[in-house]
């Protein structure tokens, strides 16, 4: 039987009552960047850098490329249009995405942009 003095509670304070709780900040956070796997930057074999190589040379603003690069401790791939190549500084820019050159482990133009 309800009590008749008790004031009913509000619907939003009712709410916070099923509400999830972390009793530990960052703990998943933390549970999370333990369970990564580190991954060693791949090594090229000398065919595979001059295939590299001239992939960097040939491709243009513009194109869809497939890129797998190496990121903190892990193996990434990205495919988005070429926003830029910079071959003085190194580097290649997938729709924002700046990638050194030493990073970059493949290469692929998926559209060329004169297709």
């Amino acid at each position: 039987m309800a009590d008749k003095n008790r004031l009913k509670m509000r619907r939003e304070d009712r709410a916070k009552q099923f509400a999830p709780f972390a009793a530990l900040k960052g703990f998943d956070e933390a549970l999370r960047a333990k369970e990564k796997i580190i991954v060693e930057k791949p090594r090229l074999s000398e065919e595979e850098r001059d295939e590299l190589d001239r992939n960097l040379h040939t491709i243009e603003r513009g194109n869809l490329v497939k890129v797998n690069y190496y990121e903190d401790d892990e193996c990434l791939e990205m495919t988005g249009v070429l926003s830029k190549v910079d071959m003085d500084a190194g580097y290649i820019k997938v729709v924002n995405k700046k990638l050194a050159f030493s990073d970059v482990y493949h290469l692929e133009v998926v559209k060329n942009i004169y297709d």
